[in-house]
């Protein structure tokens, strides 16, 4: 199953690594048979697909993600494994997606208007007339 992120950008498989375990919570006699609980496993530096600066913008921006350059996600939603492998497919892709993704605009730098300038400054007298008013004549 290849992990489709853009029409351009396609990770196949042989680069996910997949671990199973038995999911928490309920699900009576059968919890302890099943390995429901699915990790999908996507080390960005040893894959083959990604140029170098795809590389750099993943562990730049997933950095509190990531374990020793890998992408994990571990779900467990579903009592079926079958689900939760198709749950881990949609949310990586998505991570890797979005933070592909170049959505930062550069800021422009602008003056503050006159008018807002002079608000700014009336309220300060205001304030500070509040304020001398608060102190004790003698």
């Amino acid at each position: 199953m290849d992990l489709i992120i853009t029409s351009r950008l396609v990770i196949p498989s042989k680069e996910l690594k997949w671990r199973f375990s038995r999911s928490s919570g309920p699900g009576g006699q059968k919890v302890n048979k099943t390995n429901t609980r699915v990790e999908i496993i996507f080390n960005i530096e040893e894959s083959k697909v990604l140029n170098d600066y795809q590389k750099k913008v993943l562990t730049k921006k997933l950095k509190t993600k990531l374990v020793n350059n890998c992408i994990c996600l571990a779900v467990q939603e579903e009592r079926n494994q079958l689900l939760n492998r198709q749950i881990a497919i949609k949310r990586i892709s998505s991570v890797i997606r979005n933070s592909l993704k170049n959505s930062s605009k550069i800021r422009k730098a602008t003056k503050p208007s006159k008018a807002s300038q002079n608000r700014r400054l009336d309220s300060k007298k205001k304030r500070g007339e509040l304020k001398k008013n608060r102190q004790i004549k003698y």
